[in-house]
């Protein structure tokens, strides 16, 4: 198929492209991004005067129930969902149930998502063998089969010689480390941020220093074996900066934020709310303001969604016993956007930090409008006013804590590998 899209304007911070143009897509590739060829003769053309043309939206987190799951949601309904988001690339963890440490299960992956034909489906590999944290799991068997990183998720490696044992693994074998810093036993079992509302609320606390502990000792096992390692969904301050001297003492470190912590408090966990309840927990307005900043300066590099979706019983249980997580994807791009209304940050900024960005983290050939490149394009109206609400939702889970916002910014046209996946009616 053949598609002209006309008169948007082009942002592609991979080449620095920030101007009105027309992309042209033929077989699945992108032949031209900027001025149009009076011989290329469409089979459709799509108007996007007054829209953004980006390359598609890369998620680094997104859980989409297959395999073990599928009563909560299926990689076909998850799918669907991040296509009308603009999301044609999510990094699926490796909890899933079975866990991916076998070439089985990332081939059972492959095919699904296959099946769907809606997004490109990245799984990351278990570093550990089923994520208990005691024997390494066979990282080059993984990568070779597809695996994009190796992590071990929201589960613990508490013994220091295995975790270091697992970077020097992955280091061998040119894979990157996904790391959710988390201290499992200053963490305690705790369900939110330490402080006045998990007092008044006599609520399991986590104090900050579960994740700095962990964020610190990760580092100095980085700085020795030279892994390249990326730092999930961080959430406090003291992070960001440890991470920022990270980056400027020359260590091989990236890190992303989820749009949840971008936008949310521990203040909204008040009265119960379990739609807040995440990990890592929300966290002080003064660390939620750090990690805008961090953004801003350069120190994360990437914006996730983070979904989970959930059954409704996951999340109508008493707050300690449901299960964290928010289904976020459908909203990942006009949250972000929030911040560039708001002019915390630049439009071109905005879309690095959920394009190019999130591509050289997972060192794929992606986030890109450059000629010869996979035709993975979100077209968007960054003016368009709406309100966000679950009954709309495409996604499974409907356990949203954004329920009711007023946002701004929406995606009119997906195209995944040069076909038109999702539009708006």
């Amino acid at each position: 198929m053949k598609i002209r899209i006309n008169n948007g304007k082009l942002i592609d911070p991979a080449n620095s492209l920030y101007s009105t143009g027309t992309v042209c897509i033929e077989d699945g590739l992108i032949i031209s991004a900027g001025k149009p060829s009076a011989r290329f003769k469409p089979d459709v053309e799509i108007d996007a005067n007054d829209k953004w043309v980006c390359p598609g939206i890369i998620d680094l987190c997104g859980r989409f129930g297959e395999p073990g799951q599928e009563f909560k949601a299926t990689i076909e309904s998850e799918s669907n969902a991040a296509a009308s988001a603009g999301v044609t690339a999510v990094c699926c963890p490796p909890d899933t149930q079975p866990v991916i440490d076998t070439p089985a299960v990332v081939e059972l992956i492959h095919q699904r998502a296959e099946k769907a034909n809606r997004t490109h489906l990245y799984p990351i590999a278990a570093l550990t063998q089923g994520l208990e944290g005691e024997r390494l799991a066979e990282l080059y068997t993984l990568k070779q089969a597809g695996c994009i990183a190796a992590s071990n998720a929201n589960f613990p490696v508490s013994n220091n010689e295995i975790l270091r044992r697992a970077m020097e693994y992955a280091a061998s074998t040119d894979m990157t480390v996904f790391i959710h810093a988390q201290d499992h036993f200053l963490a305690n079992n705790g369900v939110v941020n330490e402080g006045a509302i998990s007092t008044r609320l006599g609520l399991p606390p986590i104090p900050e220093t579960a994740e700095t502990v962990a964020v610190s000792t990760a580092l100095l096992l980085i700085e020795q074996t030279k892994v390249k390692a990326h730092f999930c969904r961080l959430s406090s301050a003291k992070s960001v900066e440890m991470i920022a001297r990270a980056k400027k003492a020359g260590l091989p470190v990236s890190a992303d934020v989820s749009i949840c912590h971008l936008h949310l408090t521990e203040m909204d966990v008040d009265g119960y709310n379990t739609k807040c309840h995440l990990v890592p927990p929300l966290r002080t307005l003064e660390d939620k303001n750090a990690l805008i900043q961090g953004l801003v300066s350069g120190a994360i590099d990437a914006v996730c969604s983070d979904h989970q979706p959930h059954n409704e019983d996951a999340k109508t249980a008493p707050f300690s016993l449901t299960k964290p997580g928010a289904s976020t994807i459908e909203i990942l791009l006009p949250m972000v956007l929030d911040l560039v209304s708001k002019d915390l940050l630049t439009p071109i900024r905005a879309i690095e930090c959920l394009t190019i960005n999130p591509a050289r983290i997972l060192g794929i050939d992606s986030g890109s409008l450059a000629v010869g490149k996979i035709a993975d394009i979100t077209i968007i109206d960054p003016e368009k006013s709406w309100s966000f609400t679950k009954e709309q939702m495409i996604s499974a889970g409907k356990n949203t804590p954004f329920d009711e916002w007023e946002l701004f910014g929406k995606v009119t046209h997906t195209i995944y590998k040069g076909q038109v996946v999702y539009q708006t009616k």
